[in-house]
């Protein structure tokens, strides 16, 4: 389906009496500014809102996504979005907990903005009453004078209470410490929700529960200027139930640029999550009602080894990120790495990205198949190949092998590709230049 169709096809729950009901029960509101006000607002006539996203990298994240789909809800409820991307904001960087952020460049950071617009505006339909505005607060912020800035904005901020913002309060009881630059950052977010209250009526602003301080830093500001009542949402930061980082694989990010994240590793990713996990990634990552994942979560009670949650959510959300059908080219790389499908159908693209994904090495045309075992660390010694060739576990592109001294180049794949296999399970790639 094109990003027009996919958008067109999800809706939310029918079950719930309104969104801000459908949002707590998918576990995305962590803290909020009045809950019984914004239940209110949220139920009645649509209301402008925003999340902002800064371009500190060429594309956004599955982080980013969380913020994504909590702006489609409010979307499909019927209210505005304002997708911000900060140009400015962005060549600063908000304070991270432990270490001042690298600059990036003027001309970096402009062309990041275009990537993440791009981004943005594919997750958010631009149809209807309330399609999706996207802004720049570089627009109002490059034009006004530091003089400017510190009499009309600088002049609402206390330092007491900026001090003892989360990130803030961090940094300053580090080695590190904290530059004018970062400490700043919370006035530039919060004049940003006061250029969009003033500008469109925006009377909500959502992002993750640890950019709370940032978030409130603009709810205060409307209100010592315009005086006038704002909200905020703040997501729960996700974590594994092991207490590991959620969002990353063999410490890499998980893009939502394909060129930087396949779609093969998007969806090896989550069909990786634990049973533990796979519920609650099905509630807030996909528009599946609340009948059909309690119909999940009980099939993993009943069936676990089926892993049908996982393969549920891997689908939704590697179709939601990069289209059916690059995912169901992904399905196929991975049932023909095993055997249980032709890699000959498979396209290059494809194919090179999931063996990628797995220990891989370059190699000469001339280079033995017994060499490569070695070479991709499927075996630890040429006798350790030897044997397992012989005793009928060797795979070169799902053939068994009886030569080991046969060259690879003779075998490869369009695009030079090979896989080889030992076992049942156990892969590596051959990349033959």
């Amino acid at each position: 389906m094109s990003d027009s169709e996919t958008l067109n096809a999800q809706a939310n729950d029918p079950s719930f009496d309104d969104v801000w009901d459908e949002l707590v029960w998918r576990g995305l509101i962590q803290v909020s500014t009045d809950e019984a006000a914004l239940k209110q607002l949220l139920a009645g006539e649509p209301v402008t809102y925003y999340c902002g996203f800064d371009p500190t990298a060429a594309s956004l994240h599955l982080g980013n996504l969380v913020q994504l789909l909590t702006m489609r809800r409010l979307q499909l409820a019927g209210h505005k979005p304002l997708g911000l991307v900060g140009g400015s904001t962005g060549l600063i960087g908000d304070p991270r907990p432990s270490a001042e952020r690298t600059l990036n460049t003027k001309e970096t950071v402009s062309t990041w903005v275009g990537y993440l617009q791009g981004q943005v505006s594919r997750f958010l339909s631009s149809d209807g009453d309330n399609a999706v505005r996207l802004v720049n607060n570089l627009d109002w912020t490059a034009p006004l004078s530091a003089i400017d800035f510190l009499r009309d904005i600088g002049k609402h901020f206390r330092v007491g209470t900026m001090l003892k913002k989360d990130a803030v309060a961090a940094r300053l009881n580090s080695d590190e410490g904290i530059s004018y630059t970062e400490f700043s950052y919370q006035i530039l977010q919060g004049m940003d929700f006061l250029e969009l209250y003033r500008a469109y009526g925006c009377v909500l602003q959502t992002g993750g529960s640890d950019q709370w301080g940032n978030l409130t830093s603009g709810t205060d500001l409307v209100r010592r200027v315009e005086h006038v009542s704002v909200h905020a949402i703040g997501t729960p930061l996700i974590t594994n139930s092991d207490g590991t980082k959620f969002g990353k694989s063999e410490g890499n990010a998980i893009w939502l640029d394909a060129t930087l994240t396949s779609p093969y590793a998007m969806y090896q990713f989550w069909v990786n999550t634990d049973d533990a996990d796979v519920i609650d990634r099905l509630k807030v990552f996909t528009f599946l009602t609340r009948a059909e994942i309690e119909r999940l979560a009980q099939a993993v009670a009943d069936e676990p080894f089926k892993r049908e949650a996982q393969r549920r959510l891997a689908y939704e959300v590697t179709s939601l990120v990069h289209g059916a059908e690059a995912t169901d080219a992904a399905i196929a790389a991975a049932q023909a790495l095993f055997g249980q499908g032709e890699l000959t159908a498979l396209d290059a693209s494809t194919l090179e990205a999931a063996l990628r994904e797995l220990p891989n090495t370059t190699t000469a045309p001339t280079a033995t198949i017994t060499q490569s075992l070695v070479d991709t660390g499927l075996t630890s010694s040429l006798g350790e190949a030897r044997r397992a060739i012989a005793q009928g576990g060797v795979y070169v592109n799902n053939t068994k092998v009886d030569d080991g001294d046969a060259a690879v180049g003779e075998l490869v794949l369009p695009g030079g590709l090979i896989v080889l296999r030992r076992g049942k399970k156990t892969l590596a790639g051959l990349f033959v230049e």
